[in-house]
């Protein structure tokens, strides 16, 4: 019966478990339940239904850029030279065997799709900027935007 609810609505206690999740997905049971206010059994209930409807689609580990080997990280908007499906299905085949793209997002706007890059430094950045992105035929423009800081980054 709860899975049923669950499909058409989620309610306040999924909510807070949820963001409770999404800042600790390594909580335990009992201090997820404390923090929601449900007893450890609903509570558990609750995360196996939000898992098996796809609420929830996964856990992450956080990594740590620094130590591994991440200095640099771009956000790179492309623009595509043609705006067919096939020039959109072959740019993003290329790019889903680029492990430097950690994003990739197709949006609306002037250009056509949002990345996020990392990489090791400038260097490795430039080598894939022009080796990799700026060979690939599909694309007409590529304007890159550094980071310089992240003061919000609630990215899992």
């Amino acid at each position: 019966m709860y899975l049923v609810q669950l499909m058409t609505e989620i309610d306040q206690i999924d909510r807070q478990i949820l963001r409770v999740l999404s800042r600790d997905g390594r909580i335990s049971n009992l201090a997820l339940a404390e923090q929601v206010g449900l007893s450890p059994s609903a509570c558990l209930r609750r995360v196996s239904a939000l898992e098996r409807s796809g609420v929830i689609a996964g856990y992450r580990a956080v990594l740590s850029p620094e130590k591994t080997g991440i200095g640099f990280v771009a956000y790179v908007t492309v623009g595509l030279s043609q705006h067919t499906k096939a020039a959109q299905e072959a740019f993003e085949r290329a790019i889903s065997r680029s492990p430097e793209v950690r994003e990739c997002h197709n949006i609306t706007g002037s250009v056509e799709y949002l990345l996020r890059v990392e990489a090791a430094d400038l260097a490795a950045y430039k080598h894939f900027h022009t080796e990799v992105l700026g060979i690939l035929p599909q694309v007409n423009a590529i304007t890159s935007y550094v980071v310089m800081g992240s003061p919000k980054d609630e990215r899992a």
